[in-house]
């Protein structure tokens, strides 16, 4: 197991440490001297970090490749509030040196319980066609394989072993809970729009090493890859109907919700808009969830950092209602009431009466 992670940084900050990273992206740049630089990523399970190498580059720029295991020694510290990594040295690891748990983050949940979920989903759909076109890519074992190990992003959210089918089978909570409640809205349709919605990943990522784009991923995007996929497997269900596709290529094409987030289309049916508005919830709850579980374990502070991918940095709500719901402290001796003359013994109401006669003469 290594003994540093990027989620560590914090811990380290100017401080110069050895350690092991699997290399996610290398690209070599001219300095502004015309000298030659290295723009790394370095990753492990928690995360991603930016590094560069400016010194001694050409004795080890051919050395390793991305994806390549690599032990390095450098220094952790931060520029504009974001942590980076200087490497002075750096070496080519073999893979039966490393451990691959260390570099690939997974769901900590259960992989079969989960699908068993989704599947319980669908049997209990009661439109038949969408039931028999879920149940072909299921059919489909590299479909399935792929289905319960891949991630449903690269950075953003779920981006871990068996992100994508966590996210969708939270989706299809999410779906079945506010299906009651907008009776509008066709259950079935949305659940197989839950189902269809991201399933193009299982092509457009690559995540044996590092999560990566493939060439399919990179020049196609999950959105096109998922309407072939759907036009594949519609093909073998003789008579399906022309326009129940149409609503399913619709929902794909427009789950993003917006031009400027990569839609083609915008929701134009309920059942669209729904998919669209709780994938964007499912997908901002569990970028909040990654963070602060990742700040709550380095810090006791109640902010949490900010988050890029949402634009705004993050409370952690949950230790300010912990201080709110603690009892207060009890006082050491709780202060002796005073006693009216109506609660007194009759000899101390008698002295309290000649005091008040007294103190009347005094006016």
């Amino acid at each position: 197991m290594k003994d540093f992670y990027v989620s560590d940084a914090a811990q380290f900050e100017n401080k110069v440490i050895v350690t092991s990273f699997v290399v996610a992206s290398k690209q070599v740049r001219p300095r502004k001297t015309g000298e030659l630089y290295l723009q790394l990523t370095l990753a492990d399970r928690t995360g991603h970090l930016d590094a560069k190498m400016w010194d001694n580059v050409a004795d080890f720029i051919d050395g390793f490749e991305q994806d390549d295991f690599v032990k390095v020694k450098g220094l952790v510290n931060r520029y504009n509030g974001k942590f980076q990594f200087t490497v002075h040295k750096l070496r080519k690891l073999e893979d039966a040196d490393i451990d691959f748990a260390d570099y690939l983050p997974k769901t900590e949940k259960d992989i079969g319980a989960l699908w068993g979920e989704l599947t319980g989903f669908i049997e209990g759909m009661q439109n038949p066609w969408l039931k028999d076109l879920v149940r072909t890519f299921l059919a489909d074992d590299a479909i399935t394989a792929a289905y319960r190990n891949a991630p449903a992003a690269k950075t953003l959210h779920h981006a871990y072993i068996g992100g994508l089918l966590d996210h969708v089978v939270s989706l299809m909570r999410l779906c079945d809970l506010a299906s009651r409640n907008y009776p509008q809205i066709d259950r079935d349709l949305l659940l197989t729009g839950a189902f269809l919605h991201d399933i193009g990943k299982v092509h457009e990522l690559a995540y044996s090493r590092s999560i990566q784009y493939t060439t399919r991923g990179q020049l196609l995007g999950h959105m096109i890859i998922e309407l072939e996929m759907l036009q594949a497997k519609a093909a073998l269900l003789a008579g399906f109907p022309a326009e129940l596709k149409m609503l399913l290529e619709h929902l794909i094409i427009s789950h993003h919700g917006q031009y400027e987030f990569g839609s083609p289309k915008l929701p134009m049916f309920p059942e669209a808009l729904m998919l669209h508005y709780l994938d964007d919830l499912d997908s901002k709850m569990e970028s909040m969830r990654a963070q602060l579980e990742r700040a709550a374990t380095h810090n006791q502070e109640d902010w949490a950092g900010y988050n890029s991918s949402l634009g705004r940095p993050l409370l952690d709500s949950r230790r300010v209602m912990e201080r709110v719901i603690q009892p207060a402290e009890p006082s050491a001796q709780p202060p002796t009431p005073a006693l009216s003359t109506g609660d007194a013994a009759p000899e101390e109401r008698a002295a309290a009466a000649v005091a008040v006669e007294s103190e009347s003469h005094l006016l």
